[in-house]
């Protein structure tokens, strides 16, 4: 007897062709670059998104939620604030540096924000804030606009880029897990990698 068998139509994989696994931190230059051209383009609100987010480390979950009460103190921006992760539970504080201060004041200004708005807010009616999905957008158009490929980098990219520039310089693992909110090491040294590029670095220097 026959029987009759019908094939399955092929799917497409929804990471063909892309980079999957951990995504690299952005590089100095790289930071620039985009920091430059969002000024250039008067990008007030992506400007301020882009300088709170490599200062903060923050989750992008956390990050879009952020207020202007949570970076200000009556009319004066901060120099540290304290967040509540939505992941963990647990507060996290992180600087806000000089350059990151001026432009989250351009933006209080140019949309007039009173102390409980939301400072990103969104321009569709459905949120009072962007969403993640706004900003990972916002983030590969930033990421095309200076030649770099969008599927290699994820927001996750701009939480590990100032972490991995500190670790560079002091190689203070606890330092950064702090810094990043983590409950315990372990996932700090996952979480850069840093385990490996330390071998790594030990081995290039080994003549045997």
């Amino acid at each position: 007897m026959l029987y009759l068998t019908h094939d399955k139509p092929h799917r497409t994989t929804w990471n063909k062709g892309k980079l999957t696994g951990q995504k690299p931190p952005l590089k100095l230059n790289e930071v620039w670059a985009i920091r430059i051209r969002l000024q250039i383009a008067n990008k007030t609100r992506d400007l301020a998104l882009f300088n709170l987010a490599l200062d903060s480390k923050l989750r992008s979950c956390d990050l879009v939620k952020l207020k202007v009460s949570d970076v200000a103190h009556g009319t004066r921006i901060a120099k540290r604030s304290t967040v509540m992760q939505m992941k963990t539970k647990k507060p996290v504080q992180f600087e806000i540096t000089k350059q990151t201060r001026n432009s989250l004041s351009e933006l209080i200004k140019s949309q007039n924000l009173s102390y409980t708005d939301y400072l990103f807010k969104s321009r569709f009616h459905k949120s009072d804030h962007i969403t993640t999905r706004q900003y990972a957008r916002l983030l590969k158009s930033w990421l095309v606009e200076i030649g770099l490929d969008p599927y290699e980098y994820a927001t996750h990219s701009i939480r590990r880029t100032k972490v991995s520039m500190i670790y560079q310089k002091t190689k203070n693992i606890r330092a950064i897990q702090l810094l990043l909110g983590h409950s315990n090491l372990d996932s700090t040294v996952r979480y850069l990698g840093v385990e490996l590029d330390d071998a790594l670095d030990v081995a290039e220097n080994t003549e045997i």
